[in-house]
């Protein structure tokens, strides 16, 4: 449609190919990743919320691509509806014409009538406009709580590498009795902390899911908002991995 108002015959690039998220792809990625971090840190927290987060994944792709086509039930609903308010408004406006006579009285009724139908047809109109906007409104409400899950299990992400300081590598700082245990030398710390980015990455890609198949603004801000939360808090981890990097480049 756009390109035929934009006078184009047809569009140069074919769409699927490079142009749109693959879900299967997205959840191998991330289903590989899993298994990466079981091999390497099988008794690690981080391994467990990667499971947790690969099983999320499945459950918000299912999502997102369900909210990609008409919910037939509440769209079938919303037509019923909206045939039988339309339908008494025929059925008022006949009766009213048909019981209408030409005289002063009827004048005067009229006018009252004509102001009580003018009231009625701006309570249609919103009624109409709320049934109409009724499915995309469940829609979104649906992906909103989807991505609220998103958003929460980025947080944990980030709680798993809070305590994976670099610097007690190289300060060799005095522990207190409540100071974390660390048992990863640098090369393991270095896998951790990558592990950590990449799992806020593709968390950052399934929220994307819902962007690609919902043509909603609050949705797209939504994923807006957590795709700028996994980027400042990967941030955070790069500085530590860069850290590592700088200290093993001293060292050689």
């Amino acid at each position: 449609m756009i390109h035929y108002l934009l006078g184009l015959k047809h569009s140069t690039i074919k769409r699927g190919k490079f142009t749109e998220l693959k879900a299967h792809t997205l959840l191998h990625t991330i289903k590989k990743l899993e298994q990466r971090i079981g091999e390497r840190f099988p008794e690690s927290g981080l391994y467990r919320v990667s499971q947790e987060f690969y099983e999320l994944s499945v459950e918000s792709e299912e999502v997102a691509r369900k909210l990609s086509k008409p919910l037939w039930p509440i769209r079938i609903a919303i037509i019923v509806a909206t045939c039988l308010l339309l339908g008494l408004v025929g059925w008022a406006i006949i009766q009213a014409m048909h019981h209408f006579q030409l005289n002063t009285d009827a004048v005067h009724d009229l006018v009252q009538a004509t102001e009580s139908g003018i009231n009625e047809l701006i309570f249609l109109a919103l009624t109409l406009y709320f049934l109409g906007s009724l499915e995309n409104r469940l829609k979104r409400r649906i992906a909103l709580k989807a991505m609220h899950q998103l958003r929460s299990i980025a947080h944990v992400i980030d709680m798993h590498q809070l305590t994976k300081d670099p610097a007690q590598l190289f300060a060799r700082l005095k522990d207190t009795t409540s100071s974390p245990e660390r048992k990863l030398d640098r090369y393991q710390l270095n896998r951790y902390l990558d592990y950590c980015s990449e799992l806020l990455a593709l968390t950052s890609k399934i929220a994307a899911l819902f962007a690609q198949n919902m043509d909603d603004e609050i949705v797209l801000q939504g994923v807006n908002d957590i795709e700028t939360l996994t980027q400042g808090l990967s941030v955070k981890i790069w500085q530590k991995i860069m850290i590592l990097d700088f200290a093993e480049s001293r060292d050689e």
